[in-house]
């Protein structure tokens, strides 16, 4: 699919990856970007640096089925359509499974449940149209894993599964799906608010914009499986042809992480 003069909605669309989306997808020729975030200010923010005109800020918690069904009704009484939904939003608990169920189920709600009400509210009209694309924003932790973080590994792997299964059931209905899955990205989410948390994937982290431009070129080859990332498709052969060698590797990273050590991540 080109992006040319389709009509695009990106929730997280107030920062990191998800702005950077809005400002590519805009750049590349969208009749209209809407950014939708649960800070509506930031939102408006993303528009501004893209150009009135050519987005629209949007409000949207994404956790709720309503808030989401709302934000695809507005856009499509505006527009007439949505062609691209990327479902971007994410959040993380850092922890291990001893976790508050409270947060458990806030990062379930936002990392998994997000996927499911924008496929509910968008896929019967673009199922109508037989053509319509969901980018679904996963993370290089649903292949692999989060060694500093239960839910996120888990939500995160439920995130990839559920995408899998709306690219196999619905492919042959003229719906597109793509799955995101970064490693680091130089983003709030990885470097704290003052930019200044020193993470185990800081290192080997690449800009928001070179995966927004993964993103566009992913859609335009319809590929599934956007890993910004190369050398993480390393690490999954390796899980695959040894599982067990594997999950040594990674108790070795975690107790390095755990430790306060800089691990060395290697493809």
């Amino acid at each position: 699919m080109q992006i040319t003069d389709r009509i695009v909605v990106v929730t997280g669309g107030g920062s990191g990856i998800g702005r950077a989306m809005c400002v590519a997808f805009a750049d590349a020729g969208a009749a209209a970007v809407v950014a939708a975030d649960l800070d509506g200010d930031r939102a408006a923010q993303t528009v501004a640096a893209i150009g009135e005109g050519r987005a629209v800020a949007e409000t949207v918690d994404v956790a709720r089925s309503d808030s989401v069904q709302a934000l695809v009704e507005r856009t499509t009484a505006r527009f007439g359509r949505i062609d691209v939904f990327c479902s971007n939003a994410g959040i993380i608990v850092r922890g291990d499974q001893d976790r508050p169920t409270a947060e458990w189920q806030r990062i379930w709600e936002v990392n998994v449940l997000a996927h499911v009400h924008a496929a509910n509210a968008v896929l019967p009209q673009m199922l109508a149209r037989g053509e319509g694309y969901l980018v679904q924003t996963a993370s290089a932790a649903g292949l692999l894993s989060q060694v500093d973080s239960a839910a996120y590994a888990t939500t995160k792997h439920a995130a990839v599964g559920f995408a899998e299964w709306l690219s196999i059931a619905y492919h042959d209905r003229g719906i597109r799906v793509s799955c995101l899955c970064p490693q680091g990205v130089l983003t709030p989410m990885l470097l704290g608010p003052a930019g200044d948390r020193q993470g185990f994937l800081a290192p080997t982290a690449v800009a928001a914009d070179k995966v927004a431009a993964d993103v566009l070129q992913a859609i335009a080859d319809e590929t599934f499986l956007i890993l910004p990332h190369p050398e993480v498709r390393t690490f999954i052969q390796r899980k695959a042809a040894d599982y067990d060698r594997w999950l040594a590797g990674m108790r070795r990273l975690r107790a390095k992480v755990m430790a306060g050590e800089q691990p060395v991540i290697r493809g």
